[in-house]
């Protein structure tokens, strides 16, 4: 079941130093988020098996990945397969809109956890 968020649905969400998330819509097939990185903020390297795509909207992202780093600017957009270790800098103050398919069934319930602790929030395909 699609659902969409607004800015007093959601709270943003501090995923490590410098670093933040809000959900800002959630699909059957797809999952997107805000993350806002202060200027030098970084996040470890990770992997997971949702195809996803970084899309820098204000400032500057440098991806870590096995191969070696991109760096993509506002306007840019980045696309990473299934189970790609990355992790990302943020040289600058940075704003981007995060996708992923299948939805981050992990953020979704912390969400739930989190943003809506006296409220059923449905997770797709459950």
């Amino acid at each position: 079941m699609p659902q969409t968020f607004s800015p007093t649905q959601s709270q943003w969400i501090k995923t490590a130093p410098g670093v933040r998330r809000r959900t800002i819509a959630v699909g059957d097939r797809l999952f997107q988020m805000l993350v806002e990185f202060e200027a030098g903020a970084s996040t470890e390297s990770h992997s997971h098996p949702h195809e996803q795509v970084i899309h820098v909207l204000r400032g500057k992202l440098r991806l870590i990945l096995s191969d070696g780093t991109v760096e993509i600017s506002a306007g840019e957009s980045y696309c990473l397969q299934s189970n790609v270790p990355h992790g990302a800098q943020a040289p600058v103050d940075t704003l981007v809109l995060d996708s992923f398919s299948p939805p981050r069934e992990d953020l979704i319930a912390l969400d739930a956890q989190l943003s809506f602790p006296n409220a059923q929030h449905p997770v797709p395909n459950a």
